[in-house]
């Protein structure tokens, strides 16, 4: 039976509600992660389908087989991918911010983005990137990214005065929308299981996005954020994969490629054999 990660926060609730609930059988076994945990152990064989970074399917392309029509994007503001600061962004120019240890792609965007849109170079330092108590920050950050549940959490936070959503930075910049995560198989998988885990994962993404509300409110069970803001969040995020997301997620690549981040590569997709 596959292995089939899954990472544990509220916004892939839409692509695997309906497995959760037992309306469509999933041909695999879920295993829950951090997006850098399950970026690992995709890259060490402990899984076989995945959803992952973006990063880290252009940094290992050659390793993975990209499903279809199936990622986390947005067209605007993400929610969950937020940089408070003490100081304007472009004001941070020397300065420490905190990064993320989960989430390859969100660490890469916001280098991008100091270094195109707000013309600054802090000192980025790794850290917990899901802490939702402010009151455990340290004080010698003047920013710090959080990413996921804990960015909603603290959304309304008001010891950082400025706020900022990559998603809707990225989009102001570049037109495009901007994919943060991808679903991909190891191509050492036999196509024909792979497509059928596939095929189980469409379906129920197809369900989840008509049931907002009540993932919504199994996000408010889980997170304590208010299910009004849960519903907004889930709404705002885009789990297909179509050519503007694609679009966006190979300028985000190409970029990256110019920075030596990335090797230069090419999109390949699961097909039918």
């Amino acid at each position: 039976m596959l292995r089939v990660g899954r990472i544990s926060y509220i916004n892939c609730y839409p692509v695997y509600g309906a497995i959760d609930r037992g309306i469509v059988p999933l041909d695999g076994t879920l295993v829950n992660g951090v997006p850098t945990a399950l970026n690992r152990a995709m890259a060490e064989g402990a899984l076989d389908i995945s959803v992952v970074s973006a990063v880290e399917y252009a940094r290992d392309a050659a390793r993975y087989l990209l499903l279809p029509d199936l990622a986390i994007s947005c067209d605007g503001p993400v929610r969950s991918v937020l940089l408070f600061s003490k100081r304007p962004a472009h004001e941070l120019d020397g300065r420490s911010v905190m990064t993320s240890r989960s989430s390859m792609t969100s660490v890469a965007l916001l280098e991008l983005l100091f270094e195109h849109v707000w013309h600054a170079t802090p000192k980025f330092a790794p850290g917990d990137a899901e802490i939702t108590d402010l009151a455990h920050f340290d004080d010698q950050d003047d920013a710090r990214l959080v990413i996921g549940d804990a960015a909603l959490v603290l959304s309304n936070a008001e010891r950082y005065p400025y706020v900022y959503d990559l998603g809707e930075v990225w989009k102001t910049w570049t037109g495009l929308p901007f994919v943060f995560a991808v679903w991909v198989a190891r191509r050492t998988v036999r196509v024909a299981d792979a497509l059928t885990v596939h095929a189980q994962l469409i379906e129920s993404r197809n369900w989840g996005i008509t049931h907002h509300d009540e993932l919504a409110q199994q996000a408010h069970d889980a997170t304590g954020v208010p299910v009004d803001v849960c519903t907004t969040y889930l709404s705002g995020l885009d789990y297909g994969l179509s050519y503007p997301h694609l679009a966006g997620l190979t300028e985000f690549f190409r970029r990256l490629v110019q920075r030596g981040r990335v090797p230069n590569g090419t999109l390949a997709f699961l097909t039918a054999a």
